[in-house]
């Protein structure tokens, strides 16, 4: 019995040796990706948000928001609906942003000076987001599956350990409405949060850079984070940009009524 249970031992040892590569072994650029797009998409959350949005010659005009967003039920399809409080000038300019994982993604937008709704197309995805120097794309997200995606290397951003990652549009259609024929993402290990971004024009040039900062961990339960501070900088313009959120709160239960384009009209 002693000689079968040692035999036994041994043979756990040996085992344990093998199995902890398995066990530990890194994740696919893929997996990465994917916990990436989900990284950030909580139950529901409402905030407030000041953009700072900078010309080459460094002039600043700065822009007060109000945001909601919410998951479709059953899905992790977002919703995301944003407000312009001031200035006068583009005050009650309303965005409406509906993911749709088998399908186009919905964009409105309303103009109060024209008291009226415009719906965009896939195309207008490579767009300006209201003057910003991040595209209506770039707040929706970009479809992982969309993308090849390719593990470069691994460094440190800001302190902060990372997977480097190319993604090349697996389509000429998804660079056409992106407008990008390459990105290059640093993800933060611990958050899954992109910290760091080049995006590359279809001419291949490097034109934009992205960076996420004071990334914080905003429902536990779910290992949500959101970074409260987005700096986007056009090389090719000098624009910049830059988000600074406030008041941010998730799972507080925001209605779903709100989410639709009949709404952004009130």
């Amino acid at each position: 019995m002693k000689s079968r249970a040692m035999k036994n031992c041994l043979a756990l040892c040996i085992a344990l040796v093998f199995i902890p590569p398995l066990l530990f072994a890194e994740p696919s650029a893929d997996e990465i990706m994917t916990r990436n797009f989900l990284a950030s998409k909580v139950i529901d959350s409402t905030s407030d948000a000041t953009f700072h949005l900078f010309n080459a010659a460094g002039q600043e005009r700065i822009r007060e928001t109000h945001g909601q967003t919410k998951l479709i039920a059953g899905t992790t399809d977002n919703m995301r609906l944003v407000e312009f409080l001031s200035p006068s000038d583009i005050r009650g300019t309303k965005t409406l942003l509906i993911e749709h994982s088998q399908r186009d993604d919905d964009i409105w937008i309303y103009l109060p000076a024209m008291k009226k709704v415009r719906r965009l197309v896939a195309n207008n995805k490579k767009d300006s987001f209201v003057g910003t120097d991040f595209t209506y794309g770039d707040v929706i997200g970009h479809k992982v599956e969309e993308w090849t995606h390719t593990v470069l290397r691994e460094e440190a951003f800001e302190g902060k350990a990372c997977y480097v990652i190319e993604s090349l549009p697996k389509r000429a259609e998804v660079s056409a409405y992106t407008g990008y024929s390459k990105r290059i993402s640093w993800i933060e290990k611990e958050s899954s949060v992109a910290v760091r971004g080049e995006f590359y024009d279809l001419k291949s040039e490097l034109f934009k850079k992205t960076v996420a900062q004071d990334v914080h961990k905003v429902d536990a339960a779910s290992n949500k984070w959101q970074a409260m501070k987005l700096t986007a900088e056009d090389l090719q313009t000098g624009h910049k940009t830059i988000i600074v959120f406030t008041n941010f709160k998730a799972d507080v239960g925001v209605a779903s009524d709100v989410f639709t384009s009949r709404y952004l009209e009130k």
